[in-house]
Order: structure tokens, then sequence, then C-alpha cells
């Protein structure tokens, strides 16, 4: 139980702590966050526009003043309780179980309500609000070791990440001859054809030829080998060459 002396004490500083608190969010505008939107102090019209990264530390800043903000009006909240205690004459005492609160936990939180027992149970186990609505994680719906040939989250990756990532072929040492158009994730397994001559030859429905897919892989190499020497059985060791990198 704390004596007259004890609760004037920290009183005291519970009262030069709230007033420090209110000035410091007065004088730095809450961190700036109450200064201008984020696009305004970059001289932004927009965010939208903008790459993640080319606002990266812009963005890095204005998360961090937002913590710092919610951080000093939780301790502002927090110093107001612990004064209205006092008043109440509950200040000291634990609010769930109503044990004595240590002096030694009152020195190094003077705000604290609850015993240190308690106050562990304030450790939240909150998730993003965003999960309230997002489904489950990519791995759920990947069906590749099923044999299913329906199109599936690995699928819709792919459609995706093959337009670019933020890799480069540093970052696969094990594949040789990687290029930038392959830095995704299966770049190498055929889409729409079983056998390398079917992705570049295309047919109708009815099976008629129609020319060739001249965005195919396969045909981006014919005219490489083209281009190089002189390979007559191209075809056929093109086709192993794939057969062993696939082993």
């Amino acid at each position: 139980m704390l004596s007259s002396q004890d609760l004037a004490y920290f009183r005291g500083r519970l009262t030069r702590q709230l007033n420090d608190l209110k000035t410091r969010l007065a004088d730095n505008d809450h961190y700036g966050t109450g200064r201008a939107a984020m696009q305004e102090s970059i001289g932004e019209l927009s965010n939208y526009d903008n790459h993640p990264a080319d606002i990266g530390s812009e963005m890095f800043e204005r998360e961090k003043d937002i913590a710092l903000t919610e951080r000093t009006e939780q301790d502002l909240y927090d110093t107001e309780q612990a004064l209205t205690a006092i008043q109440n004459g509950t200040y000291g005492t634990c609010e769930v179980c109503g044990a004595d609160i240590s002096r030694e936990r009152l020195e190094a939180v003077p705000q604290a309500l609850r015993c240190v027992q308690h106050a562990e149970q304030e450790v939240g186990n909150r998730r993003p609000v965003e999960e309230e609505v997002l489904g489950n994680s990519f791995g759920t719906f990947d069906y590749d070791h099923k044999d299913v040939t329906m199109y599936d989250a690995e699928d819709a990756l792919q459609d995706v990440t093959r337009y670019g990532t933020s890799d480069s072929p540093a970052d696969h040492p094990s594949r040789d001859g990687l290029s930038y158009d392959d830095m995704y994730l299966e770049a190498e397994e055929p889409i729409g054809y079983v056998e390398d001559v079917e992705s570049l030859a295309l047919s109708d429905m009815e099976g008629n030829y129609i020319g060739i897919n001249t965005d195919s892989p396969l045909h981006k190499e014919y005219e490489r080998r083209l281009d190089g020497a002189d390979d007559t059985d191209w075809m056929t060791t093109l086709a192993q060459e794939r057969h062993v990198k696939q082993d």
C-alpha cells in the first residue's frame, strides 16, 4: 500500500510526464503528420503513380512518424488514467487482481495500472485487420503436386511475374544462362504444349496449320541458332539440351 508521500511523489511525476507529452505533440504537430498529407510533403500530386521503391524512404519516415504519434498518444492516455486512479484512491493496486503493484514497477512505469503478472496479458496477439477479408495463402491453391491441370495459384503468379520482378540472374546461381525474361517461378516449364514442336507450330481447332508461334521460347532459340552456327539438326539438338536441363 502506497503512503500519502508516495502518492504525492508519483502524482508529481505523472503530472510532469503528462505536460511533457502534450508539449511534445503540440511542438512537432504530431510528428509532422498533422501538417500535410504524404504526397504534399514530397511534392507529388498523387502516390498512386509511384512505384513503392521510388518513395521507399519517404514511406518509411511517414510510417515511423505515425508509429511515434500512436505511441505518444497511448502514453498520454495511460498517464491520464493513472492520475485519475490517484484521485479515485486506486493507484498502486492492480485493476485485475487487486494486488499491490510493486514500487519498483511504478518507478519504472509510473502509469502502470496492473501488476507484472497481468500486464503480460496485455501483450496483444492482434493480427492485421486486412487478414479478416483476405483468403488463404498462395500455397493453399498450388495443386502441381497433385497432377491437376486446372488454373491454380502458381499459374496466376507466373502470369504476373513474367512481366518482371526484382530478381536478377545473381539470385538464381543454379540456373545457367538465365536471362531477365526467365526471372519467375518455373519459367522453363512448357505452357500449353507437351512436345517442343507443339510450341512452334500453331493449328486451329480442327488441327489445320495456321502459322508459327513467334512468342515461343523454341522459336526464339531457333532464330538465335540461325544467327549463329549452322546446325542442320537444330530441333533434335535443342530438344536434347532442354531435356538434360529439366533432368
